[in-house]
Formats: C-alpha cells, sequence, structure tokens
C-alpha cells in the first residue's frame, strides 16, 4: 500500500514545499501542477495536494499517513500530532492585533462582546476563553486585517510575519498566541505502520535543508599547514586529504563548510598559501 502524503496546493508554504519534495528525490512528473495527487515515480509514495487547513484532521483521521503544514493550522485543529521535522521557513505568528486608535494596549483592555475577526476560530476562542474575554468570533476566510475598517469586526486575530500589513491597515499587534512554521507531522499510528518509509521520507528532506546551509570547498594548500587546516576546518569528520600527482609540498583538500563561512575561509586559504580555490554547491548532506 502506498504512504498518503497530503501538502498544502497553495499559499505562502506551497512552493518552498514543493522545492523540498523535488530536491529530496520525489519524482512527481512532469504534470503535477494540474493534478489533485500523483504517485512518485519508482517510489510507492502518493503525494495529495490540499488546503494547508485540512492536513491535520487528514493525518488525525488515518485518510493520509503524514503531511507538511503550519504549526498554526495543527495549533487550531487541535489534532493530536507527531511532528517529526521542523522545516525552517514559513515563520510567523498568530497574533491579536487592534486598531492603532482603538485605545488598547493588552488584551486585559479588551472588553466583553468584541467582536474579533480570524481565519483561526478554535485557537483564538481557546485564548480568549484561556483569558476569561468574552468575545464574538467571525470566522473569515481571508483579508482579516480589513474586517475592522469596513466594521465587520473590532478587532482581529491573524498571521504576522514582518507586520507591514498590519502597519498599513493602521494596526497594532498587541499578544502573539502562538508562533509557526512548516513542519512534517504524522500519527503515532502512522508511524507503527510506516516507521521506515516515514523515516526515509524525513530524512532524504532534512539533507536537503542541511545541504542548502553548507558549501563544498575544494583547495590545494601548502603540506606545511595541514595541522593548522584540520583546525580551521573541521568540516563533517574532518577535511578529506589527497596527494596531487609529482607535488611534496602541496596537497588537495576536500571539506564542508558553513554557507555563511566562505568569505572569511578563501582569505584565510589564500592567506596560507592555498590554490585552485573552489566553492561548489551541495544538493544534498546525510550526516
Amino acid at each position: 500500500m502506498s504512504l498518503k502524503m497530503a501538502v498544502p496546493n497553495k499559499g505562502r508554504l506551497y512552493d518552498r514545499t514543493i522545492e523540498l519534495l523535488i530536491k529530496s528525490g520525489l519524482d512527481l512528473g512532469e504534470d503535477w501542477g494540474r493534478k489533485l495527487y500523483v504517485t512518485a515515480k519508482n517510489q510507492d509514495i502518493e503525494i495529495l495536494f490540499v488546503r494547508a487547513q485540512d492536513i491535520p484532521e487528514f493525518i488525525s483521521s488515518g485518510a493520509v499517513d503524514m503531511g507538511i503544514t503550519g504549526q498554526d493550522q495543527i495549533a487550531d485543529s487541535g489534532c493530536d500530532l507527531v511532528q517529526v521535522l521542523e522545516l525552517e521557513f514559513g515563520h510567523c505568528r498568530l497574533s491579536v492585533a487592534v486598531p492603532e486608535a482603538s485605545g488598547i494596549k493588552s488584551v486585559d483592555d479588551i472588553k466583553d462582546g468584541c467582536r474579533v475577526a480570524t481565519s483561526f476560530p478554535n485557537i483564538t476562542r481557546r485564548f480568549f476563553e484561556s483569558k476569561n474575554k468574552k468575545v464574538k468570533i467571525i470566522n473569515v476566510s481571508g483579508a482579516a486585517e480589513i474586517m475592522p475598517y469596513i466594521g465587520v469586526s473590532d478587532i482581529i486575530v491573524d498571521l504576522v510575519s514582518s507586520g507591514a500589513t498590519l502597519k498599513t491597515n493602521r494596526l497594532v499587534e498587541i499578544e502573539p498566541i502562538v508562533y509557526s512554521q512548516a513542519v512534517v507531522v504524522t500519527t503515532e499510528k502512522a508511524l507503527e505502520k510506516s516507521k521506515e518509509a516515514i523515516t526515509d521520507i524525513v530524512n532524504s528532506i532534512k539533507s536537503v535543508i542541511d545541504a542548502e546551509n553548507k558549501k563544498y570547498l575544494m583547495a590545494d594548500v601548502p603540506t606545511s599547514k595541514l595541522d593548522e587546516i584540520a583546525k580551521l576546518f573541521p568540516g563533517v569528520a574532518g577535511p578529506t586529504v589527497m596527494n596531487i600527482n609529482g607535488r611534496t609540498d602541496m596537497v588537495a583538500i576536500h571539506v564542508v563548510i558553513a554557507k555563511n563561512e566562505v568569505y572569511e575561509s578563501v582569505n584565510t586559504l589564500q592567506k596560507m598559501g592555498a590554490k585552485g580555490i573552489l566553492i561548489l554547491p551541495i544538493d544534498r548532506l546525510v550526516q
């Protein structure tokens, strides 16, 4: 039986999710963008393209085995899921925001009966109940930030990243409810049934993320500098050292370095007398 994996069919998580799947080695075919589901070529994995907010429930019910969605959607669903990998994108926070001219400085200032527009009704309701606030939840499918302006609501609960959209609509964030990023999730039941297959996918995706933060460095360096280089460039398990034909004074080294260390590494090697320095991208890094 194919392993079923649900991913967002659109929205802020869509592009990066597809990029990670393809880079991790899942062949979705040529026309996957026009389908609701595809079977990865030469792999017993079925990818379903669905709404991000539906993914937690699909996984919880057993309709699919695993999926990628935001922690905000998981929190709103209330589903008991197992988070197996943080994907380091889609960072945002679900926050309470109020009109600048409202005079509201904190949740304590919100009066009972206040109308709250949000696309996250469940977590919003639970939040205000935890604060002993009796508010009216107005469920909207999007554009919550305009609701106070047109008189539909008094305040909103919405996703915030930079805060620019709030500022444009003369809103101010007063309290975050939950912090979110994209994650791979499953259930304990699915792990019992398909742990090896799920682990293989998770490890493949993780290897792509790890590789994106690294570069492959090659250089010819003076033999006399090897001990110093080994300390400066530990790599994954130390630099690989190879002899150069006809040379005893120079050797070739290959090493993995952090992407943000490229500038300093190249300059350091040059000062040590290194030649033929090459920096290459890495597609996947399995550690």
